[in-house]
């Protein structure tokens, strides 16, 4: 476009100067003939230029209306995405990968100590036809691959109401439902036990009241005791779980307002789960605190209720939540309905300054030593508990769990958080996890009860 452009100015000067010279040929009594024949030459060229110019621009808007026809692609720091032209379709690639470091310094976990690939996912979600979204998330850290996410969702009413299909989180516990790689501590706090994690079936969701009220109803296969669907127990019962939640920020939209951050809620799942098994408990260090016998299982219903807050002003973030876990069970003979509970209380401020919110900490700069820039630092500090029903450790040979699990659990967490980018982070964190068993009983030998849990945790993760 630009040499044709030059071309045009180019022949329009050479226009001029032929004019020019049919003055001067005039002035030096040029025959009429030879006069009249420049003349038809000069407006043939003009002519010839004026297809030329048009023709440039039917070409320039060829090549715009063609351009626009072509899909868009976007490559930042974070970000790597194919839309179409229309921004009806597109597909986001995303990954998380996390590389662990585990040192315990009591006597009981000392064998324990290990690097391992914590978590390694590639995270695929966009959308087609505009109003669908989809996510497909699998796990590639372990020893089989596994899907932990695979949904579709739509809104009937943009932001009002949502449904979505698949396999997705249970709306239940706050930490739970935050993303992993933005959480305030390497691992979730002892209290997500209590709350069912990853379930299989259908749930609406949205917001009202301006975004000051969300809310979440789910109908699954049901999960118990913090776990994940297990495809090979899912639903043995034919009943579903049913969850809901809702959760409140009424000052949201109060951009000047000190509570602008302040969350709360509510949230509660039920369900019938005869014959389930059941999951262990673990610690920070990802070592078994409680389990029930084998032989135990469950015995009907089952249900979870958990009220819960954050608040997060500036650099400061506080996340809360307490779970009440009850659930009828069964070893031979031996029936009781069992209610466990826990509790989480973490802190985390920001000391370069910037914003602590639910999804995760920005930096300002990124790590560069030579330009002085050294991203973020935020420090964060935990308490939680999880209390074991008394009730689980009767009927002797037939209790729903032996007398060497512990009965109750009370961690004390501190961390540093290094925030090198917007896609890199480090942590750095202590526990400790100080035991309690019935009275009279006695760890079993060799095993992570026999000394109180003291394990520092580092942990390098890439997140885009």
């Amino acid at each position: 476009m630009r040499t044709l452009t030059t071309a045009v100015r180019t022949a329009l000067f050479t226009t001029i100067t032929a004019v020019g010279l049919t003055a001067s040929l005039s002035a030096q009594n040029a025959s009429a003939a030879d006069l009249d024949a420049l003349r038809e030459q000069i407006r043939l060229l003009d002519q010839k230029l004026r297809v030329l110019e048009r023709n440039s621009e039917l070409a320039a808007e060829t090549a715009a209306a063609d351009a626009k026809k072509l899909p868009k692609i976007t490559a930042t720091e974070g970000r790597f995405e194919i839309a179409s032209s229309d921004g009806a379709n597109s597909l986001r690639l995303r990954g998380l990968v996390q590389g662990d470091g585990r040192f315990y310094f009591d006597d009981a976990n000392a064998a324990q100590d290990r690097f391992l690939l914590r978590r390694a996912r590639l995270i695929f979600e966009g959308k087609f036809a505009e109003r669908f979204n989809y996510v497909v998330q699998p796990e590639f850290a372990g020893t089989t691959v596994s899907i932990l996410d695979a949904n579709i969702s739509t809104a009937l009413i943009p932001e009002t109401l949502n449904v979505r299909v698949g396999r997705f989180k249970t709306p239940v516990g706050l930490e739970q439902l935050q993303s992993d790689p933005v959480a305030f501590f390497n691992e979730r706090s002892i209290a997500t036990n209590l709350a069912p994690n990853r379930d299989v079936g259908v749930e609406i969701f949205g917001s009202v009241l301006e975004k000051r009220l969300g809310y979440q109803v789910s109908a699954t296969n049901g999960v118990i005791d913090g776990g994940n669907s297990n495809p090979a127990s899912d639903n043995l019962e034919g009943d579903f779980t049913v969850a809901g939640r809702l959760f409140a920020t009424p000052f949201v939209n109060d951009k000047d307002s000190v509570l602008k951050g302040l969350g709360f809620g509510i949230a509660a799942a039920t369900g019938n789960y005869a014959g389930a098994q059941l999951n262990a408990y673990r610690t920070d260090g990802q070592q078994n605190f409680f389990a029930y016998r084998g032989t135990t299982v469950a015995n009907g219903r089952a249900s979870v209720i958990s009220p819960q807050a954050y608040f997060y002003n500036g650099p400061l973030g506080i996340l809360a939540e307490y779970f009440s876990n009850s659930a009828e069970l069964i070893n031979a003979a031996n029936a009781r309905e069992i209610t466990n509970t826990a509790v989480n209380l973490s802190v985390g401020y920001v000391l370069t300054g910037e914003d602590s919110t639910y999804r995760g900490v920005t930096p300002k700069t990124t790590f560069n030593p030579t330009a002085g820039t050294w991203g973020a630092f935020e420090v964060v500090a935990r308490f939680a508990q999880v209390d074991i029903d008394d009730d689980a450790f009767l009927g002797g040979v037939t209790s729903l769990a032996a007398a060497t699990n512990a009965t109750e659990v009370t961690s004390y967490g501190l961390g540093l958080n290094w925030y090198l980018s917007k896609t890199v982070r480090a942590g750095f964190n202590v526990f400790q996890n100080d035991f309690k068993l019935a009275p009279g009983a006695a760890p079993a030998a060799g095993t992570a009860l026999a000394d109180d849990e003291t394990v520092f945790i580092t942990r390098v993760q890439v997140s885009f």
